[in-house]
């Protein structure tokens, strides 16, 4: 990670007591697992947000400091983690990035008052008292994308492909009823433990069903593995697909793709169809001044927890960070690029 402020080793700082005159933010981050290929924006971009909340003045004129934890790990073993991290007083408010059942596993495992901001999409249902979630629920992010497909694409038999825990499983009750408000079929649907070591059954299903399009709720590694395969099976130029979890680093993963039928819907890209986010290009160039040319890009996941840790650190007494209303995206796939389609989903 590049950049002056670097993140702290929890159990070093333990070992050291944590110093009153900080303000530690724990960041649980994927470092392994298949969401891991993110890490390096997520890093740089809290460490981004950290470096400018410093040099405001920090937290009640507390300096702000990184904790991390690798939320890319079993669920029970990163929610056991950071509750004993939280209850040694290791940091004093948790900031996470990663699959929605660490999320669940953490809003069980955290002690009462403890504060945890959950920043990706994520499954919806009911919040414990202190956990506050940025992301978009699986309505809110695909129900406009799914629908617009539907009427533009043509694309009216739909396979249904993720991993088995709660987000896409959400994600796929979600798709059912946006499918058939917009006059469109679900044929096929399935759902695959993390790393699957072979897509054929999967591929066979979209072909076997003539499906026009494919809802993907697969994540990381596993999302860039079936979109390669897909792409080897000669789907990619006449099946649309749609990911809600598809961002830069996975669409450089593949080689990009200039079918033009790879389609996203997460909360931001850097360009659209009506010329650049103004504000993605600031946070972009602010980012590169701290980190360098060679700096991670800049992904939906990272741009997320930039602004998870500036939320974090507001509260009560203090002046809280604005946020930006979470609304419905579609971008395209331009090469390397995702291009937004402009003006077509408001909530």
């Amino acid at each position: 990670m590049s950049g002056a402020t670097r993140p702290l080793d929890p159990w070093e700082l333990l070992l050291t007591g944590p110093r009153t005159d900080v303000f530690h933010v724990g960041l649980a981050v994927p470092l392994s697992g298949p969401l891991a290929l993110t890490a390096p924006s997520a890093l740089d971009l809290a460490g981004l947000a950290t470096d400018e909340l410093n040099a405001a003045g920090g937290v009640d004129g507390r300096e702000v400091r990184l904790v991390t934890v690798d939320s890319g790990r079993a669920p029970d073993v990163v929610a056991a983690e950071a509750a004993s991290l939280f209850q040694a007083g290791a940091f004093d408010v948790l900031v996470g990035f990663h699959t929605s059942d660490v999320h669940r596993a953490l809003e069980r495992a955290l002690p009462p008052g403890a504060r945890y901001v959950f920043t990706p999409p994520h499954e919806g249902g009911r919040l414990r008292p202190g956990v506050v979630r940025t992301g978009v629920s699986p309505a809110e992010q695909h129900a406009a994308a799914l629908t617009w497909l539907v009427g533009s694409r043509r694309a009216r038999r739909w396979v249904l492909l993720g991993t088995d825990y709660v987000w896409p499983r959400a994600v796929h009750r979600a798709a059912h009823r946006a499918l058939s408000a917009a006059g469109a079929e679900v044929v096929g649907e399935a759902l695959v433990p993390f790393g699957p070591t072979d897509m054929g059954p999967l591929l066979d299903l979209v072909r076997r069903t003539r499906a026009d399009g494919v809802l993907l709720s697969m994540v990381g590694r596993d999302l860039v593995t079936f979109n390669r395969e897909f792409t080897r099976a000669g789907l990619d130029r006449r099946v649309v697909r749609l990911s809600g979890a598809l961002e830069e680093n996975g669409l450089y993963a593949v080689g990009g793709d200039g079918t033009g039928e790879l389609y996203a819907c997460m909360p931001s890209f850097a360009s659209s169809g009506d010329g650049p986010d103004e504000m993605q290009l600031d946070l972009q160039e602010r980012h590169a001044r701290r980190s360098g040319p060679s700096a991670p890009v800049v992904c939906a996941y990272a741009r997320g927890l930039y602004d998870g840790v500036r939320v974090a650190v507001s509260g009560p007494g203090r002046t809280r960070v604005p946020r930006r209303a979470p609304f419905a995206r579609l971008a395209r796939a331009d090469g390397l690029t995702l291009r937004e389609i402009p003006g077509l989903l408001t909530t």
